[in-house]
C-alpha cells in the first residue's frame, strides 16, 4: 500500500490488486472463493481500517486504497474526478444483520493539513504523483478506463485545436 499509494482491493485495473498480491497471481472468480480468501479478507480489513488509507471508488467505481500521501494529489485533482468516486466509503453490519454502505462526501474528509499542501501543490506535480489513476480513461460516464492521458500538453494542444478551428 505505501509503495504503490494506490491499490485496488480486488479488481484489475491500472494499479495492483491487494487479493491478487496476497493469492500470488489472478484470480478465476471471485476472491471469497480462493483459497486464500480468508486471509485476504484480513488484509482488506486491516487496510481499511488504517487512519493512513482512504477507501473510495476511485477507479471504475471499484473499492481503492490511496495512501496518505497521495491526499494532496488527489485533492489538488479533485475536478479531474467525479465527485462521487473521491467519498469515503465503507460497509457496516447494521443491528438487524445486514450490511450498509457509508460514506463521507468529498471533501468533508480532508484534513485541513492535505487540504494545505494540496494548496502548495502544482498541477503538474499532483499529475506526476497520480500519473498511474490518471492514465485510465473512463469505462462508463464519469469513471477511468485505459487510455487517458495525464500529459497537459495533451489537454493544452486539443484546447489550440478547439481555438484555430
Amino acid at each position: 500500500m505505501k509503495r504503490h499509494g494506490v491499490v485496488l482491493q480486488a479488481a484489475r485495473g491500472p494499479v495492483p490488486s491487494l487479493a491478487e498480491v496476497i493469492a500470488g497471481g489472478s484470480i478465476r472468480g471471485s476472491w471469497w472463493g480462493h483459497a486464500k480468501g480468508r486471509v485476504i479478507f484480513r488484509a482488506a480489513h486491516a487496510v481499511s481500517e488504517s487512519p493512513d488509507v482512504l477507501v473510495c471508488k476511485l477507479i471504475d467505481d471499484k473499492v481503492t486504497y490511496v495512501h496518505r500521501r497521495l491526499w494532496p494529489a488527489l485533492v489538488k485533482l479533485a475536478p479531474h474526478f467525479a465527485k462521487e468516486r473521491l467519498a469515503k466509503v465503507w460497509d457496516e453490519h447494521t443491528e438487524t444483520g445486514t450490511h450498509a454502505s457509508r460514506q463521507v462526501p468529498f471533501p468533508d474528509w480532508v484534513p485541513r493539513d492535505v487540504m494545505e499542501e494540496a494548496a502548495r501543490l502544482s498541477p503538474l506535480e499532483a499529475e506526476r504523483v497520480l500519473s498511474k489513476v490518471l492514465a485510465w480513461k473512463p469505462a462508463k460516464r464519469g469513471k477511468l478506463r485505459p487510455g487517458k492521458t495525464a500529459d497537459p500538453t495533451d489537454a493544452a494542444e486539443r484546447r489550440s485545436r478547439r481555438a484555430s478551428a
